[in-house]
């Protein structure tokens, strides 16, 4: 008879997001996760796999958790414009208090992207699946501008999604480094300026 899974797989699978999340791929061994998850090694393994597979669900995970409240942020009805500045400022925002933090997280993504992706092809699909994805919520969300007269004719709504998804990304990373919210609110300022 097979034995029942003390513990709740879902519950760990979000513990292990948090783990990675704040310390990285590397930084972050099984015994850490032994000891986060509160579960044992052999029960890891079994029902997650290796510490990478279990990273990559985390991540997987992750993006289930962001994208949903991103698309519905772009898609309200009405006008567009305002939602894509107030996501500009929500960035700058939450990459300046990860600067003024003492432990700042960044995003998982980007993390991945800086630490793994190089040379890890699997963790490299998932960063370009979510890029991907955030540069099509963006420019769908400015194809709607545009056709609603908010957004200027003679501008490229996926050139103008792909400055947005690299200016969130770098933030993400000044936010990370400590750069400075004096840094980030210039670049968001900057980026309001092209949106007018």
């Amino acid at each position: 008879m097979a034995r029942t899974k003390e513990f709740d797989p879902d519950a760990a699978l979000q513990s292990a997001l948090e783990l990675f999340w704040c310390r990285g791929y590397e930084a972050t061994s099984m015994a850490d996760l032994v000891e986060h998850l509160g579960i044992a090694r052999a029960s890891i393994y079994a029902t997650f796999g290796s510490k990478r597979e279990l990273y990559l669900r985390a991540l997987e995970r992750y993006g289930a958790q962001q994208d949903p409240a991103l698309l519905a942020e772009l898609s309200q009805p009405g006008p567009v414009l305002p939602a894509v500045r107030a996501l500009v400022c929500r960035f700058a925002g939450e990459s300046a208090a990860d600067c003024e933090s003492g432990s700042p997280r960044g995003c998982f993504v980007t993390n991945t992207a800086v630490e793994l992706a190089p040379h890890d092809q699997g963790a490299a699909r998932r960063v370009e699946a979510s890029l991907l994805h955030l540069e099509t919520v963006l420019a769908s969300a400015l194809v709607r501008a545009q056709a609603q007269g908010e957004l200027s004719e003679g501008r490229d709504p996926r050139a103008l999604a792909r400055m947005l998804l690299v200016l969130f990304q770098g933030m993400r990373v000044i936010g990370k480094a400590g750069g400075g919210p004096a840094r980030l609110r210039d670049a968001a300022d900057q980026a309001l300026a092209l949106l007018d």
